[in-house]
């Protein structure tokens, strides 16, 4: 058996520098909220493979619904000759999205597809090239998802030119004093000096951003973006890539500010842990693209749809949008009771079971403590657990916990995560002194 040393060794001579890894750990298998590397360690995943297993690592009744569909077919592509389980995940899809308004899916592999064709239905149903994203988002890593991306390092730098016609406004964030009307001004100030709204075709927002740091938009800021687009003719795209299938209490989190998007982006949890996403519009709006304008050789495939059919039938089984509540109440209380023994905890936020908390220094807002967090990220995996930063300065740990874990086993992930901030804190003032 290889040790992780040894794969890590492998690893840094076959695999390019740019595809990173948040820990030099090896997994070998796993089961709900744990996991254990190649040397037998066992870990209590606080990450989910980025948001991806709301149902848990290897949930059995997925498990048992990928078997099954294996034993009848993997491949076809759905162009070529269709299959079933894609319309039901379709059909699925629309009933489930916000809004009155009748709606159309169609399914990929991956987040950033779902972005990049949501780019494209705008574009041709508008006939409009501009777009308007925000400060701090993440949209994916191909050449337009990540021209929508509000990061430059590491997504964008020399990798442009970017995508022509799209234009950044800031995210609001209380925090660090960006308000929703200094955002919607920064709109405004777009459509004076950089774009005629009348060639905007759409304003995509991630209703909480996921890279970005976990900062949710205010209601009131999104029924202004509706408002906005509706104005323009704009379209009004959500992106629910990390924040969708129940991580935050609702089934989308765009439901807490009753809007309904024209195009939504859905993956990561839609379907346990195989890639599958999809992009959820209105109606009219997806028809707009004609016949072979849209699809993919591998888009929809018919293991991810049979395990997103699993996934929601777990969900509504094991009643996971009420579980997201109660694991983000037991989270907040018992990081805001170690906010109180370390001031190095800035902000604690989030919505459901989608929580983070921000370090800084000398409890300032503006002296972000991106050392502290990389050093928090490791300190925990030497404890067991394993966890996740983000953030435009790198220095936001985010919770992203299985919405199927016991409590049992979530209280014993955040006493080692008490252990380890313990253990970095300490370290972190002897050597300030």
């Amino acid at each position: 058996m290889s040790t992780n040393a040894e794969l890590h060794q492998r690893r840094m001579a076959a695999v390019p520098r740019g595809v990173s890894n948040s820990l030099a750990v090896y997994a070998e298998r796993a089961s709900n909220a744990e996991l254990w590397d190649v040397e037998g360690k066992r870990y209590i995943d606080f990450a989910s493979g980025i948001a991806v297993l709301n149902t848990g690592h290897r949930h059995p009744s997925i498990v048992k619904a990928i078997a099954a569909q294996l034993e009848k077919l993997i491949h076809t592509c759905f162009q070529v000759t269709p299959y079933a389980n894609y319309i039901e995940v379709c059909e699925q899809l629309n009933r489930l999205a916000p809004g009155s308004t009748p709606k159309k899916s169609m399914l990929f592999s991956t987040g950033a597809e779902a972005i990049e064709n949501a780019l494209k239905v705008a574009r041709y149903h508008t006939k409009r090239s501009g777009v308007i994203a925000f400060s701090g988002s993440f949209h994916g890593r191909t050449l337009a998802a990540m021209t929508l991306t509000g990061k430059v390092q590491p997504y964008k730098a020399g990798f442009g030119p970017m995508v022509p016609a799209v234009f950044h406004a800031p995210f609001p964030m209380a925090y660090h004093g960006v308000s929703v009307a200094d955002s919607l001004a920064a709109i405004e100030a777009l459509f004076k000096s950089d774009i005629d709204p009348a060639q905007v075709a759409a304003i995509i927002i991630e209703p909480v951003q996921g890279e970005g740091g976990f900062y949710a938009a205010p209601p009131e800021f999104l029924r202004s973006l509706r408002a906005l687009c509706d104005k323009h003719g704009s379209l009004l795209i959500i992106d629910e890539i990390q924040s969708g299938f129940g991580r935050t209490g609702k089934m989308f989190a765009v439901e807490y500010a009753g809007v309904e998007p024209d195009l939504m982006t859905v993956a990561k949890s839609i379907a346990g842990g195989v890639p599958l996403s999809g992009l959820v519009g209105k109606a009219e709006i997806m028809d707009a693209p004609p016949p072979g304008g849209l699809g993919g050789t591998y888009a929809g495939s018919p293991l991810g749809c049979a395990a997103a059919l699993a996934v929601l039938e777990v969900m509504k089984g094991e009643k996971l949008l009420e579980r997201s509540l109660r694991v983000g109440e037991r989270l907040q209380a018992r990081l805001r009771a170690l906010q109180k023994r370390f001031p190095q905890i800035g902000e604690i936020r989030g919505l459901g079971a989608m929580v983070a908390m921000e370090l800084v220094k000398n409890g300032k807002a503006e002296q972000p403590d991106a050392d502290l967090t990389r050093a928090l990220v490791q300190a925990a995996a030497r404890h067991g657990l394993v966890i996740l930063s983000c953030g435009v300065y790198g220095n936001v740990i985010r919770f992203l916990a299985p919405l199927t874990i016991t409590d049992a086993l979530f209280d014993e992930g955040l006493d080692k995560l008490e252990t380890a901030l313990a253990e970095v804190t300490t370290a972190a003032s002897q050597a300030a002194a």
